[in-house]
């Protein structure tokens, strides 16, 4: 199947505690000639995004809302979502501009974001959890556990494990992705050995408001 990209600049987004700068990429919508009835349109969406929360800053690239890349901004590398994409990680070329989207972001929420303050609502509604395992379930063969967040926004959270109601480390760092509408979606990932007495839960706490959502996996 074919596929057409051309790009486009979406505008720059203010909302109290948080600047967005997205940039969009997307196929036109105008008609296409016989010969390219099968193209399909798709969306590459790159997101830096900064606040007075946690994470300060971040950065998400996604493809049709599916989340390819973040940045770890402390190692300053580009960081997979899932181990298929590494070879598609490592991009030098473009990280001044990263950095500079990063500065320019953290001036206009110190600068600016305070003018706005207390003119439009700082949280849209409660995180929503689910957890699932990535492959299909065979105890005693190594899986992983995703814990999904939806309905995010603004992007402030802390995520947590726990089995038997007993912590558990060794999490990947969660992954914040930006979707159209100016909400968000996260996801954590714990590697285990699924055994039928199981219980997991992924907590979520949504640091703006201290709310927690906990979702269990038995």
């Amino acid at each position: 199947m074919a596929h057409e990209l051309s790009q486009g600049t979406a505008p720059l987004c203010l909302l109290p505690l948080l600047w967005l700068l997205p940039q969009c990429w997307t196929a036109p919508e105008a008609p296409t000639p016989w010969w390219r009835d099968e193209l399909q349109n798709h969306t590459f969406l790159h997101t830096m995004y900064c606040q007075n929360g946690t994470p300060h800053v971040g950065l998400s690239e996604t493809y049709d809302e599916d989340q390819l890349f973040s940045f770890d901004f402390s190692q300053d590398i580009r960081v997979p979502r899932l181990p298929e994409f590494a070879g598609w990680a490592h991009n030098p070329g473009d990280t001044s501009n990263i950095f500079f989207d990063k500065t320019f972001c953290r001036t206009m929420i110190e600068e600016i974001g305070p003018k706005f303050e207390g003119q439009i609502p700082v949280s849209r509604g409660f995180p929503i959890v689910e957890v699932f395992t990535l492959k299909p379930l065979e105890f005693g063969k190594p899986n992983t556990l995703v814990c999904f967040i939806s309905n995010l926004f603004p992007p402030t959270l802390a995520v947590s494990w726990q089995h038997h109601s007993a912590p558990v480390e060794g999490a990947r760092p969660t992954f914040v992705s930006a979707l159209d509408g100016l909400t968000f979606q996260a996801f954590s990932y714990l590697n285990f050995t699924p055994a039928p007495s199981d219980l997991f839960s992924c907590i979520v706490t949504h640091e703006i408001d201290n709310h927690t959502a906990i979702a269990y996996w038995d």
